[in-house]
Parts: structure tokens; C-alpha cells; sequence
């Protein structure tokens, strides 16, 4: 259930009653303590429209407030309303959402359609760090989507067509026709740099290559089977990195590039229908409103860009799959390029107008210096040795807290270290640029995935202990509990805000605080040593937190351990 929403509906029933037709609005957590759970403070914008004191406008309100979800009110101050939720009504809606497999989380979304495009590897290359923000956004994007309901395709649009391949399918038909190992293949970045070097060196080696882009475009048979063989090793590539990830893309999401190819001529001919085009020093544009920069969607020589695969790539997915919301999740220095190609898919009715289009834009991963992550040499870090690397440190960090099998360390590690890699990431703003830091990301203390799995796993050391059935009821008494049972009420908000803004911080802030507020209770209030009615209680209220925090990371790509 929406905590906020229904605090909200009973503020503007109470609105109504008094006789105030009032704008939307929305509660605020309070403060303070002393200032309650929530806090109405519209009664001073409302003044200025009514022309009346905002503190009578607050008591008129507060005498119209009538719900069993709130044990009082206080006006306080020019005209805040101070609102504090009844214990009782708390116990009783987490007991309803304790029993439900979706922890009363609002699932009805008629049917909505979301596209999500992410990670987006060049297939000239193995997937390096640059691949990490755009491959775990997307896909805790995706989950949260389909947790809410939501129909959502996965799409990878990968970089499979371009002059680059010409040259890569050139040099893996000369490794074919020399009987040559195709062992060089299992290292793309050392791949590619032989073939260019090749390329750079031996004319006539570059006149193939130029010669084969043309027949890979026209559908030569003999180069496109090279080509899809270079392919088909690249995305073994993504795979494993997927795979140990724990990113949901498959085979059946990539969209590549070359799949819009028939598209493009037919792209450019509506956009000449619509009357978009102008011809500039021989290349098709379209120009903006406010931009002196046209988008360039046809060189002179008839070639065509990324915008123009990109339009075709709206069109497929505006009408061929009916999307309604389309996110976009890539870096930040697109922000231009996506502007203008969303503007200009809708003008050409590419997709509806009432369908989102949205640039999730992100910053950059930095190293402690404050420049882009890179290696000692100043080379590009592959993803598959930063997650190896990852799995490494989190053995180091758990091995000294207790003795594990080597089966059991080995599983434990990878959770960890993949999940700190995530958590490190989404925790925080995806538009800001991060500092990368294994110490902080591998802590047991502070805004980490450790500390959230810490937490979990201790509950679930409190549930062995009591080793019997959880069957009773939760009833809220504590100040402690109380705070608790706010923070489980409120996941419903958190996801719906995370949703509606694409932000996973959202939702990872979420998860420190109701750990924090966990670890509060554990100390502040004995659960084994109550008596029974107390004990089952705090069993109870202690379970459906382990949950919403295992079922948080699990939305964000992370799993959890009972052992920690």
C-alpha cells in the first residue's frame, strides 16, 4: 500500500469537507520527533490564494481529519499540520501485507508497454567498465518496471555495422585461410589491435577491408558469414559478463544495428514526406527549433549515421511494438543527440505523442584522482577482470568474519562482490559522476550492499534460533517499531517514486534507512527473551523487514546470504 497516497487522500477529503478546493498536494515525512510522522504544509500557499491566515486554514482542516489511520493532529507554527499514524492501524496493515508475496506493493498497470534500452556494447570489442553504468541501470530499471506490473522489453542495441568490421572480418578470413588458431579471437581488444595494425600497414589489406563493408551492406553471403561469425564470439563475450553480472539481457534481446538496415531508406523517404528534410552542402538534415545544429540523417555520398539508425529504432519500437514509455539508458554526453532525435521521431509520427521518450543520462565512473577509470597504463579496464577482481576482494573481506566451506565462500564472495560493485554504483545519483573505491563499497558500516546483507543475514540467524513457526500477529507499541513499521509502509512510495524518475538511489536510500532503523530495533528491543505474544511480534515485524530489504536488492540486480 501507498502510505503517503492514503495520508494524502485523507488530507484532501478533510480539504473537501472544509470547503477548500485545494491543488495537489503531498505530505512530507516530519523532521522531528516532536512534529510526528507526516506533515501538511499547504495551508500556507493556500492563504495566498484564499486570502486568509494559513493557521486558521490548517484548524478549519484539522477538525475534518477523521480516520482510524491517524491517532491525532497538532497545528503548529503559521499553519503546519502535524500528523501522527495510529499504532493500531499500522498493526493491522502489516499484518495484510506480511501475508502477501508482493508485500502489498500496487501491481495494476493495465498493461502498460516499457522499452528499456541498455548496455549497448560495441561488438568490435570486449565490454569494458564504460559498459558497467548503462548495463546495471538499465536492468534494475527493468526489474522495477516488471515488479510493478509493467510489460517491459529488454533491448541491447549493440554496435554490430560500421566501416570498423570491414577490416575485422578481413583479418579473421586471412587467420582462416593461413589454418591459424582462432585463439586470437578470445581476446577481441588484442584481435582488433592486429587487424589494425594491418590495416594501417598493408595497403592492399585496407582496400579488402573498405571493399568488404560495401559487401556486407549489399548481403555478400561469403562476408556475412564471416562477419556473423565475428559476431556470434563477441556476444559469447557479453554473455560472460553477463552471466556474472547477474544482468537479465539474453540472445533474444539484441536488437543490433544492423537489423534497422532495410529500415533507413524508407526512414529517410517519410521524413521527405513529412517535410523535414533540407538538403545542406549535399546532406539530408533536419533542423531543429532553437538549434542552429541540424540533424544530419544522410551524407552526401548516401551513407547513413547513427541518428538515422536510431529513428528507425524509434519507429520499430513506437509502432511495430506499441511501447508507451521508452528509456534510453546511456551516458550523459548523448543528452544532445537524444534531444534531437526524439523531437524529431514525433514530429515525423515515428511514435505517438503521447509516448515518453527518455535519455536516462548517467555520469562517469572516476578513480580516486578524480579522473576516468582507466588501468596503470592508462588502458581501458575490461568489465569480466573488474567483476573477477570484485569477487577477489569480497573473499579477502568475509573470510576473516567466519569460516565458510569453500563452496560456500566461493558462492558468498560472488553475491558480495558482484552486489557491492552494483550497490556502489546505484546508491548514487546516476546523473553525477562517481569516485570507484573498493574499501568504502566493500564496508560492513554505512550506505553499502554489505551492510544491507549484514542486516539480513542477521535476521535470519534470529529466525534459526527460534527455529519454530511464525504464526501470531504484529502489534506495534515501540517508538522504535513504530518508526519501523513507517519505513516498511513507505517501500510502495519509494518504488513508485524510483519508477516514475528512473533514479535507483531513490530506492537504495530507501534500503539504509530501514537497515538503519533495523539495526536500531535489534538493539533497542529483545525479541527472543519476550514473552510470547512480544517475542512472535518482533519475529514477525523482523521477517517482513528481511524481506522488503531482500526483495529491494533484488529489484537492484543483488542477492542476499543467510550467513554472513
Amino acid at each position: 500500500m501507498k502510505l503517503k497516497s492514503t495520508i494524502n487522500t485523507i488530507i484532501s477529503s478533510a480539504l473537501q469537507e472544509a470547503g477548500i478546493d485545494a491543488p495537489t498536494l503531498s505530505v512530507t515525512n516530519a523532521t522531528r520527533k516532536e512534529f510526528g510522522d507526516f506533515q501538511y504544509n499547504g495551508a500556507m500557499s493556500l492563504a495566498k490564494s484564499l486570502g486568509t491566515n494559513p493557521r486558521e486554514i490548517a484548524s478549519n482542516v484539522s477538525k475534518y481529519i477523521d480516520s482510524n489511520a491517524i491517532e491525532k493532529v497538532e497545528i503548529a507554527g503559521p499553519g503546519f499540520v502535524n500528523i501522527w499514524i495510529d499504532n493500531n492501524w499500522l498493526s493491522q496493515e502489516l499484518n495484510a501485507i506480511s501475508k502477501d508475496k508482493n508485500l502489498g506493493i500496487s501491481r495494476d498497470k493495465k498493461n502498460q508497454k516499457i522499452i528499456v534500452d541498455y548496455s549497448g556494447p560495441n561488438m568490435a570489442k570486449e565490454m569494458h567498465v564504460g559498459h558497467l553504468r548503462s548495463t546495471i541501470i538499465g536492468d534494475t530499471l527493468s526489474n522495477l518496471f516488471e515488479f510493478l506490473g509493467y510489460e517491459v522489453i529488454r533491448q541491447n542495441h549493440i554496435g554490430d555495422w560500421g566501416t570498423q568490421f570491414g577490416m575485422l572480418i578481413a583479418y579473421l578470413e586471412e587467420i582462416q585461410n593461413e589454418g591459424r588458431s582462432y585463439e586470437e579471437l578470445k581476446d577481441l581488444e588484442h584481435f582488433y589491435k592486429l587487424a589494425k595494425a594491418k590495416f594501417d600497414s598493408d595497403t592492399s589489406f585496407a582496400n579488402k577491408a573498405r571493399e568488404y563493408v560495401v559487401k556486407i551492406q549489399s548481403g555478400d553471403n561469403h562476408c556475412l558469414e564471416l562477419w556473423q561469425k565475428f559476431i556470434d564470439t563477441s556476444l559469447a563475450h557479453c554473455e560472460e559478463v553477463y552471466d556474472k553480472l547477474g544482468i537479465k539481457l539474453t540472445k533474444n534481446d539484441v536488437r543490433a544495428e544492423s537489423s534497422y538496415n532495410d529500415m533507413l531508406p524508407q526512414v529517410i523517404k517519410d521524413l521527405e514526406n513529412k517535410g523535414l528534410i533540407t538538403i545542406s552542402d549535399g546532406a539530408k538534415c533536419v533542423f531543429l527549433p532553437n538549434s542552429e545544429v541540424p540533424l544530419i540523417v544522410q551524407k552526401s555520398d548516401g551513407g547513413y549515421l547513427y541518428a538515422t539508425t536510431d529513428l528507425a529504432a524509434l519507429k520499430y519500437r513506437g509502432q511495430m511494438l506499441g511501447a508507451k514509455r521508452i528509456c534510453y539508458v546511456v551516458d550523459a554526453r548523448q543528452s544532445e543527440h537524444f534531444s534531437k532525435v526524439f523531437w524529431v521521431s514525433k514530429e515525423a509520427g515515428f511514435v505517438e505523442t503521447d509516448t515518453s521518450l527518455e535519455h536516462i543520462a548517467f555520469g562517469t565512473m572516476m578513480d580516486r584522482s578524480g579522473k576516468p577509470f582507466k588501468t596503470r597504463d592508462g588502458g581501458t579496464v575490461k568489465l569480466i577482470h573488474l567483476l573477477d577482481e570484485a569477487i577477489v576482494r569480497a573473499k579477502d573481506t568475509i573470510s576473516s568474519k567466519e569460516a565458510l566451506d569453500n563452496d560456500t565462500l566461493e558462492h558468498t564472495a560472488k553475491v558480495i562482490g558482484i552486489g557491492a560493485l552494483k550497490y556502489a554504483d546505484l546508491s548514487v545519483n546516476r546523473e553525477s559522476n562517481y569516485i570507484f573505491d573498493w574499501d568504502k563499497m566493500l564496508s560492513f558500516d554505512g550506505n553499502t550492499a554489505l551492510y544491507m546483507q549484514y542486516a539480513y543475514a542477521r535476521i535470519q540467524s534470529i529466525l534459526r534460533r527460534f527455529d519454530g513457526e511464525l504464526n501470531g500477529t504484529i502489534n506495534i507499541q515501540s517508538d522504535i517499531e513504530h518508526k519501523l513499521a513507517i519505513a516498511l509502509l513507505e517501500f510502495d512510495d519509494i518504488l513508485a517514486k524510483t519508477a516514475n524518475d528512473a533514479m535507483p538511489n531513490y530506492l537504495t536510500g530507501y534500503l539504509y534507512e530501514l537497515a538503519t532503523l533495523f539495526m536500531q530495533f535489534y538493539e533497542l528491543s529483545p525479541i527472543l527473551k519476550e514473552a510470547d505474544e512480544i517475542k512472535m511480534s518482533r519475529l514477525l515485524l523482523a521477517d517482513l523487514t528481511a524481506k522488503t530489504i531482500k526483495q529491494g536488492l533484488s529489484i537492484l540486480g543483488i542477492e542476499v546470504v543467510d550467513k554472513l
